[in-house]
């Protein structure tokens, strides 16, 4: 006998947005859909700044590029603010989220604000399209991953700057 096995669709998502940290500074992007694929080949570069042998050099090529690249425009949304100002970040998101309850969204958050986040998180109904994912969890090379290294190159590009 041969049963039916239905195989779930993974949710086509709307939206991504990535909250992370780099010392004293919190921030976020959110990315449309649509602009992925434009986005993609502008970020080939990118790894984890820790991970990096030669750091100031990775980071003066990496700026150099996200100018050149014309990044910024194709992300729909992008703030960095000191750490001490985290809930505006989350609020922010927040807000977006319940904007866009129509749309099937997916959320990753650092590891370090992913409980605190997540309390904030509960406060609004209907989730179900929501994804919410700690930023560790990401598999290494995934589109995820690659789009939540715009933020994270971009928070250290800031520290170190000032």
């Amino acid at each position: 006998m041969i049963k039916n096995i239905k195989h779930s669709k993974k949710p086509v998502i709307d939206y991504y947005i990535f909250i992370d940290y780099s010392s004293d500074l919190i921030g976020y992007n959110i990315i449309q859909k649509e602009k992925i694929a434009e986005i993609l080949p502008k970020i080939v570069k990118l790894g984890h700044y820790k991970e990096e042998r030669h750091r100031r050099t990775y980071l003066a090529k990496i700026k150099k590029s996200i100018g050149k690249s014309d990044l910024m425009p194709l992300l729909y949304k992008q703030k960095i603010v000191h750490m001490k100002d985290n809930i505006l970040i989350f609020l922010e998101a927040i807000e977006f989220i319940k904007n866009n309850d129509n749309c099937a969204i997916f959320l990753s958050v650092d590891n370090n604000q992913f409980n605190a986040f997540t309390k904030l998180l509960d406060m609004i109904p209907h989730k179900k399209h929501l994804t919410i994912v700690k930023e560790s969890s990401l598999k290494i090379g995934s589109i995820e991953y690659r789009l939540s290294l715009i933020i994270d190159n971009m928070l250290v590009i800031e520290r170190v700057s000032k």
